[in-house]
């Protein structure tokens, strides 16, 4: 929720009411669209980007004693009017110190798990190991680039290619994010939130970032960072020219990275939104100053997120000095420091000379109500003036717009005349050209018809001379044609007997060769469907084959799925085994976050529960190590025809083993964070008592309260003591169902052995019975193979008989006089 101020429909003014983070990103999505229209370079209707998924839920209302407009935080929920009633009252009144938020508890099996009550602390840091990285960044052309690659994913692919090879050991939590934001190229964001970065991981991205990275938006929250990491990490980004959101918020930043932060600002022209909530760098004033140095020469920064840290009058002094000369933020959140009356009016003396600012979130830092209302005005009046800039560059965009196309319009109309004319003198010239060439080829086929006149008046007289001579020649041979009639009537009488004599043979010879035709047609029909009967024989057989076949893989199907039926079962046990310690896991850590007092007492019982997860984790390895002998040697009983079954299944077995075994390790890695955590809260309780005896001269109302504290805190002791007792109720009851769950895996064992047996005197039925049929087989194929022979050689047979009796045909045709006849022809 956050608090923004709305006119009175009665009075006019502008009181403070609630709405939904809906209702701010309808209103930033609004902005959008009238300054996408106006300005280019604007990235979200009030320049900030994307809200990300992890974004942090603000503070609780009870803590708002003042706010303003665009500022705030409220309680999740509905809006009542009493509500809104209390804090328009709340806002009117001049505002005391409000009390900061509570800490929320961080888990540490969940990094994202945040308190729904207030902005949550930043996990405690773990530095890196120092040494053995170079600070200096590796040269441009050594970067991978997303712009040479084709896609976004093969961009990020040589991006993580690049980290495994720069890292000597590289983390696999950064690896397998590369990978999943390859696998996602639409989303534009590398997320690295709450994983403890190392010194050698910060370094090779600083050494990768420099240039064009294939993401717009950087989020390393909550990771733990080292002085030096955070050096080398924001020295590449200050070349870099594609991330556009950056994300530190929660790493403890000091002098050295507030340093490299200013240095960023000076120097990147892609930073668009900054968040470093819960940093702290209030407290080192050389540092901050450098800093606010950066944002006073930075042109391009459009949102920057300061809450929680600790920055008081002089810091925000010196953000002031910085705010009049910046002209490009647009947004700055400064909820929760300790600002206070001096710090408030030297933000509002910056407002008058910066017209940029359009959202100023103030609450938490006990300002007076009057300095907030007057930063409100001049908020609105930033915003109102940029409302107006925005219209009059649409409109002036709209008129340039409108001058260019008429002006288009006008040149597109004097071109389009210049082209008829143009052509209208081109037609012109070409249809002269043409009649000219037309005039000549007239000319020419004039003397030419004039020249064939004369060829053919020859041509008359020759031809008249030769009709002539054609008629002498025609007389002729008419005389030798009908000398040739006689002949020919002759001949064609001695033809017709001829052929009368050779026809009646020749239909008695014709007789004789269709009887003896129809005689081996029927032999081929005979043969015929003996090979049919043969064939249907041999699809009988192959068809009993195929179904013995399916029975065998069916069988095989079956046993295979009995064994993933055990393998799945083994796995819910070992799920639900791992749900049990991490429940055990999550309860130490609730613990953990109680004992604030009483360190000693809760040492030994971390202490203990360390050694009995040690021993449960010692007998989890003990089990998997059986159970990989078990696996081994049942693996080596197998036949050599379920070969490759056995391997598929050891190849299943062994990422099963191997995830455990990174269960375990997370689990250690674990332990390992909640030691340090034990020891950071004694530093922080020995800090705390130090603090404690200089508040011991204060007022009595704060003796009352660590009165009522330490009532708190005994009731939470006793809540802790009855606590443990329900863990040690709890861990025998676990104790007991690991045993009965030892008890079903030897069960599971003894059925799956007596599977094994089955399916070996199974594949001993099918191997004797395929033994069987391939006798069987081998019986038939050499019956078909002397079957095909005969009927090759009755084929071969007829073949010859064919050939005689052609061969007998044409010599009866060629000794024949109609034979000869036809041959002189």
């Amino acid at each position: 929720m956050a608090a923004q101020a709305d006119p009175d429909p009665g009075t006019g003014r502008r009181c403070c009411t609630l709405t939904s983070d809906e209702d701010l990103q309808h209103l930033r999505h609004q902005q959008l669209r009238v300054a996408v229209n106006c300005n280019d370079k604007v990235l979200m209707g009030d320049g900030s980007p994307r809200p990300s998924a992890r974004a942090r839920p603000p503070p609780p209302p009870r803590y708002l004693g003042s706010c303003c407009r665009g500022s705030g935080g409220g309680a999740a929920g509905p809006r009542s009017p009493a509500r809104e009633g209390e804090l328009v009252s709340g806002a009117r009144q001049s505002s005391p110190r409000p009390e900061p938020p509570a800490r929320s508890r961080r888990t540490f099996l969940k990094p994202s798990s945040r308190s729904s009550m207030a902005p949550p602390l930043p996990a405690s840091r773990k530095r890196a190991p120092r040494g053995g990285v170079a600070a200096s960044a590796v040269p441009l052309a050594s970067a991978p680039r997303a712009a040479g690659t084709g896609t976004a994913a093969a961009a990020m692919e040589e991006f993580r290619q690049a980290y495994a090879r720069l890292c000597a050991a590289p983390q696999e939590a950064v690896l397998r994010r590369l990978r999943e934001r390859g696998a996602a190229p639409g989303r534009g964001c590398l997320d690295l939130a709450a994983q403890s970065l190392s010194l050698e991981t910060c370094g090779a991205l600083g050494r990768l970032l420099p240039g064009a990275a294939p993401f717009t938006e950087l989020v390393l929250g909550d990771c733990g960072l080292s002085e030096e990491g955070v050096k080398l990490l924001l020295h590449g980004l200050c070349s870099n020219s594609t991330v556009k959101s950056l994300d530190l918020k929660g790493n403890n930043l000091r002098t050295v990275g507030a340093e490299a932060l200013g240095k960023l600002l000076q120097q990147n022209r892609s930073i668009r939104s900054l968040i470093l909530e819960w940093n702290n760098l209030g407290v080192w004033k050389e540092g901050f100053s450098l800093f606010c140095q950066g944002l006073e020469a930075n042109n391009v920064l459009q949102r920057l997120d300061l809450r929680n840290n600790q920055i008081n009058h002089q810091g925000a002094g010196e953000l002031a000095m910085a705010l009049k000369e910046n002209a490009c933020l647009q947004e700055l959140d400064l909820r929760w420091n300790n600002i206070g009356l001096l710090g408030g009016r030297a933000l509002l003396n910056c407002l008058c000379s910066n017209k940029t600012l359009k959202k100023l979130e103030l609450a938490g830092n006990n300002v007076p109500s009057d300095i907030l209302k007057a930063v409100e005005q001049a908020v609105d009046h930033n915003r109102d003036r940029a409302t107006i800039l925005s219209e009059i560059q649409n409109r002036t965009h709209i008129l340039t717009k409108e001058v260019l196309s008429l002006k288009d319009e006008k040149t597109r109309q004097f071109l389009d005349m210049m082209d008829t004319i143009d052509r209208q003198k081109e037609e012109i010239t070409k249809s002269g050209r043409v009649s000219a060439a037309r005039l000549c080829q007239l000319q020419e086929a004039l003397d030419e018809q004039h020249s064939i006149m004369n060829s053919l008046k020859a041509k008359l007289q020759m031809t008249e001379a030769a009709l002539t001579l054609s008629e002498q020649k025609a007389n002729n041979l008419k005389e030798q044609l009908k000398v040739v009639k006689q002949e020919q009537a002759s001949m064609a009488e001695r033809h017709s007997k001829e052929l009368q004599q050779q026809k009646q043979e020749g239909a008695a010879r014709e007789d004789k060769l269709l009887r003896d035709l129809s005689a081996a047609s029927e032999k081929n029909l005979l043969l015929r469907n003996q090979v049919d009967e043969l064939e249907r024989k041999c699809k009988v057989q192959q068809d009993q084959l195929f179904q013995l076949k399916q029975d065998l893989t069916n069988t095989t199907a079956e046993l295979k799925l009995r064994a993933v039926q055990a393998e799945e079962r083994l796995e819910m046990e070992k799920k639900r085994f791992k749900q049990s310690l991490e429940d055990v896991e999550s309860l130490r850590v609730k613990e953990v976050d109680h004992m604030t007092q009483h360190i000693e007492t809760s040492e030994r019982s971390m202490q203990d529960r360390i050694q009995r997860l040690e021993a449960i984790r010692i007998a989890l390895e003990e089990e998997l190590s059986q159970v990989k002998a078990a696996a081994l040697t049942e693996r080596g009983q197998a036949e050599e025809q379920l070969i490759k079954v056995r391997n598929q299944t050891r190849l299943e077995e062994q990422q099963r083993f191997e995830h455990l075994e990174e269960k375990l390790r997370m689990m250690t890695e674990a332990r390992d964070e909640a030691q340090n955590c034990c020891l950071k809260q004694k530093q922080m309780v020995a800090d705390a008592q130090a603090k404690a005896n200089q508040l011991s001269l204060q007022a009595d109302g704060l003796r009352r309260r660590l009165e009522e504290l330490q009532q708190d805190l005994n009731s939470k002791e006793e809540e802790k003591v009855t606590e443990v007792n329900k863990v040690k109720v709890e861990l025998q009851e676990q104790i007991g169902h690991l045993q009965a769950e030892r008890t079903a895996q030897d069960g599971l064992r003894e059925k799956i052995a007596a599977l094994e047996r089955q399916l070996k005197a199974l594949s001993s039925n099918h191997r004797e019975a395929l033994l069987d049929k391939e006798g069987e087989i081998s019986i038939l194929m050499e019956k078909l193979r002397i079957r095909e022979a005969d009927i090759s050689r009755m084929k071969e047979e007829e073949a010859q008989r064919a050939s005689f009796l052609q061969n007998a045909i044409m010599t009866y045709v060629q000794g024949s006089p109609l034979g000869t006849h036809s041959s002189r022809k």
